[in-house]
C-alpha cells in the first residue's frame, strides 16, 4: 500500500509539472512580452498582435503578384475571354495601403479590362452607369444583357470560371461575391478578391455595383492621401491607423466599418499641423474627437459616395459611449503615467483597454 500510495505522490507532482509547462508553454504562444514604459509596451504590443507579420507580407505580396501575372495570361488562353488593359491594374485595399492589422483574411486586386470602344452612360446622379459594347467586340458582347449593357456579373462570373483553368487553383474555393471574385487557397490564410473595371476617358475607374450595372471610383485616390498624410506626419500615421482598428475591432460597441473609420481618422490627422510624437498622446486625441465626430457627416475622399456615414443614430451612440469610457481611461493612464510617474499602474490601464494582449509591466 505504501508503494502504491509513493506512485500516487509521484502522478501527482507529474501531472503538476506537466500543467505548470503547458502554462508556460501557453504564454509563449500568446507571446505577451514585459514592458517597462508604456511606449515601449505599444512598440511590443503592435510588433506581437498588431502589425502583420513581414514575412506573411512577403509572401502574400509575391502570392498576388502571381495571380495577377496568371490573369494577364487569360486573353490568349481562355475563350472569350476580354481583352486587359495591363497598365491600369491596381493593387488595392488596406492589405495595399499598408493598414491591415491581423489577421491577413484579404487581398483586394483591380483587374482592368479594355473598353474596345465601349461607351458608359451615367444615371442616378451618377452612382449607376451602363456600358454600352459594340457588336463586333465578340467578347464583351457574349458578357451584355438582351438590352445590350455590359452586364457586371457576367463579367465576375466570367473571372471565377477562367480561375478555375488554372492548375494550381483546380482545388480553391472560388464564387461570386457582390463585386468581386473571390479565391480562397487552402494553402493560405487569406483570400483574393479580384475586382473587375474599365477605366474611363475621366480619369476614373468603373466597377461592380452588386447588381449588374456599374459604379464610379478610384482606389489611387485613397493610396495616394494614405501616403501624404503619413508623410505629412513623418511616418506616424499608418501605425496609429492599425492600432486604432485594433481597438475598433475589440471595443464591445457597434463596429465602426473599415473604410469610414480610416477615413474619420485620416481626417483628423490631416487637420494637424503637428502631432505628438508618442503614439498614445494620439490615441487619446484622436478619441476625444470621436466621440463627437461619429455623428458627423463623412463625405467619401475619392468625391463619387457623398455621405459614407451610413451608421444608424443608435449605432453613434454606442460608439460615442464606448469612445468617451475608452478617452477617459487612456487620459488617466497618461496622468498616471506623467504625474505620478508611475508606469506600472498605467500600463496595466492601458491593458484595461487593449486587453490581455497588451504587454505587462515587468
Amino acid at each position: 500500500m505504501e508503494s502504491l500510495a509513493g506512485y500516487s505522490q509521484c502522478y501527482t507532482l507529474i501531472a503538476d509539472v506537466f500543467l505548470y509547462r503547458q502554462a508556460i508553454k501557453k504564454n509563449l504562444r500568446r507571446n505577451v512580452r514585459m514592458a517597462k514604459n508604456v511606449n515601449g509596451a505599444f512598440g511590443f504590443f503592435n510588433d506581437d498582435y498588431v502589425n502583420l507579420k513581414p514575412k506573411r507580407v512577403t509572401s502574400a505580396r509575391d502570392s498576388r503578384d502571381w495571380l495577377l501575372d496568371q490573369i494577364k495570361l487569360f486573353p490568349g488562353k481562355i475563350d472569350n475571354f476580354p481583352i486587359l488593359y495591363n497598365e491600369k491594374h491596381i493593387k488595392f485595399g488596406s492589405f495595399a495601403r499598408n493598414t491591415k492589422i491581423r489577421p491577413l483574411d484579404d487581398i483586394d486586386l483591380i483587374v482592368t479590362f479594355s473598353a474596345q470602344g465601349s461607351t458608359y452612360t451615367c444615371i442616378e446622379q451618377g452612382k449607376k452607369y451602363f456600358l454600352s459594347v459594340l457588336d463586333s467586340v465578340k467578347d464583351l458582347k457574349s458578357l451584355c444583357n438582351d438590352n445590350g449593357f455590359l452586364n457586371s456579373i457576367k463579367v465576375v462570373n466570367k473571372i471565377v470560371s477562367s480561375l478555375n483553368q488554372i492548375s494550381q487553383y483546380s482545388s480553391a474555393e472560388l464564387h461570386r461575391n457582390q463585386e468581386a471574385a473571390t479565391l480562397k487557397l487552402s494553402s493560405y490564410e487569406w483570400n483574393f478578391d479580384i475586382v473587375p473595371s474599365f477605366y474611363t476617358d475621366q480619369g476614373f475607374y468603373l466597377i461592380p455595383d452588386g447588381k449588374g450595372a456599374w459604379k464610379a471610383s478610384n482606389p489611387k485616390i485613397d493610396q495616394d492621401r494614405v501616403s501624404s498624410i503619413n508623410q505629412k506626419h513623418s511616418g506616424n500615421i499608418l501605425q496609429i491607423i492599425r492600432t486604432l482598428k485594433y481597438w475598433n475591432r475589440r471595443a464591445s460597441m457597434s463596429t465602426i466599418p473599415s473604410y469610414l473609420f480610416e477615413t474619420l481618422i485620416l481626417n483628423y490627422f490631416n487637420e494637424k499641423d503637428e502631432i505628438s510624437d508618442y503614439i498614445d498622446v494620439n490615441l487619446i486625441n484622436f478619441w476625444g474627437a470621436l466621440v463627437s465626430q461619429i455623428y458627423s457627416v463623412v463625405n467619401d475622399p475619392k468625391g463619387f459616395q457623398g455621405d459614407i456615414n451610413t451608421l444608424s443614430s443608435e449605432q453613434c451612440d454606442s460608439i460615442s459611449e464606448r469612445t468617451k469610457a475608452t478617452y477617459e481611461k487612456a487620459l488617466e493612464a497618461y496622468k498616471i503615467e506623467t504625474e505620478e510617474k508611475n508606469q506600472e499602474k498605467a500600463i496595466n490601464k492601458w491593458r484595461n483597454i487593449f486587453g490581455n494582449d497588451f504587454p505587462k509591466y515587468e
